[in-house]
């Protein structure tokens, strides 16, 4: 266990600088408006894309936890899943642009993008979910590592085309570099664990899991997204720019916790296989490091923080209130990514993404309301309340089904 987490935290350590790297650089390369014309649409396909892969590498997890012999059969269904089920997201997430957007946008820059996201980063997703099955934690992150570098490298080879970069050019330099090392992920997986048996046969009757699993990963990214947009739009770009920097800080100090609950995560469902229970009695074994390590990085931050916004500019100083006021999500983030890692490993994903939707839905009225009393405060208050919501949700949920299932073996 110790050696997974270690291996995910560097792989996540190293695709944060990758993808620093790329930010800077496409953001100079590109300017406000393009930039801005590519990520308007990218939005859009980054909250379909969850569904690409319907779960299917979620439930590739799963049942290889549990029986390492049905590889072959749940690797072919999350590359059959994500192959149909992406494709068919390309031509949605075009229609939706259109609508949006207008054509010319969804042919110009929903087809490539879309092309990168529902196929390139899905596949390599699923290929990173194969590792992570068979509790081979260094291909997970090499994959994870290495599409934030095919990326940078596509920004590289952007900024030395001839003439001014686009969209429209950087959306086709993305579609190329995600397919491509998509491809390259399924390729070594296939060397490294085996070939897949393609079919869909596997998801039958478990179509409605996958489903959950994909809707729970996309009410995350809305519940963790929309107060950095509605501060933008309801405050200031300053309020919205202080913040996202400090909501990014954060972010990277719950790297090392969520990289025990990913280390962690395919050990719930051989406990989970037994009873929620036994994945309970796992989950509080990690509670106590987990929560340690949370601390020692509110610590660091306390002190450290002032340091590290200064690196980004006079500007950013401000930020440290930010980052005082949000530090209280690690601690309720920890809480709840395990409890939920616990109830979806013994069969409760569904009760896991009913909080997470609630939570979301719960997250955008708060901020409609709280943000133009408060600005970036009522931002902050309004994430204290959905994650600690989903704090006590997902452990009151777990607490109420164990009574239940004692009472139903009793």
């Amino acid at each position: 266990m110790l050696r997974n987490t270690l291996w995910m935290a560097g792989g996540f350590g190293v695709r944060a600088v990758f993808q620093f790297l790329y930010f800077v650089l496409l953001a100079r390369a590109l300017g406000p408006a393009e930039y801005g014309a590519f990520v308007g649409v990218l939005a859009l396909v980054i909250f379909l894309s969850p569904f690409a892969s319907w779960g299917s590498g979620n439930l590739l997890i799963k049942h290889v936890a549990r029986d390492p012999s049905r590889f072959p059969e749940r690797w072919g269904a999350a590359l059959a899943t994500t192959l149909l089920s992406g494709s068919l997201l390309v031509l949605l997430a075009m229609l939706i642009t259109g609508l949006v957007f207008g054509w010319e946008t969804a042919l110009r820059l929903a087809l490539p993008i879309a092309l990168g996201e529902m196929l390139g980063t899905r596949l390599s997703d699923v290929a990173s979910q194969a590792f992570q099955a068979v509790q081979r934690m260094q291909g997970t992150t090499a994959i994870w590592a290495g599409m934030a570098l095919a990326r940078l490298v596509g920004v590289l080879v952007l900024t030395a085309l001839p003439g001014k970069a686009s969209a429209f050019l950087w959306a086709w330099v993305y579609a190329v570099s995600g397919v491509g090392f998509g491809l390259l992920s399924v390729l070594w997986v296939n060397a490294a664990l085996g070939r897949p048996r393609l079919s869909l046969l596997p998801m039958r009757g478990e179509w409605r899991e996958g489903f959950y699993f994909a809707v729970g990963l996309s009410a995350h990214g809305a519940y963790n997204d929309i107060d950095k947009t509605l501060l933008a739009r309801m405050i200031s770009e300053t309020a919205a720019g202080l913040y996202g920097v400090a909501y990014r800080l954060v972010d990277a100090g719950f790297i090392a916790v969520r990289a025990l609950a990913y280390a962690s995560y395919p050990r719930f469902f051989q406990e989970g296989s037994k009873g929620l229970a036994s994945a309970g009695w796992f989950a509080r074994k990690l509670l106590f490091p987990a929560l340690a390590m949370v601390s020692g990085v509110v610590i660091a931050l306390i002190l450290l923080g002032p340091w590290v916004l200064g690196l980004l500019g006079e500007g950013f100083s401000a930020g440290y209130d930010v980052l005082i006021w949000l530090l209280p999500l690690l601690f309720f983030r920890t809480f709840h990514y395990i409890a939920g890692d616990t109830l979806a490993g013994s069969g409760y994903q569904g009760v896991r993404t009913a909080l997470q939707l609630i939570a979301a839905v719960f997250n955008f009225v708060l901020n409609l309301a709280l943000i133009p009393l408060w600005g970036w405060r009522g931002a902050a208050v309004a994430s204290w309340v959905s994650d600690g919501f989903l704090a006590v949700g997902m452990w009151g949920a777990y607490f109420y089904l164990l009574r239940r299932e004692a009472l139903r073996e009793a």
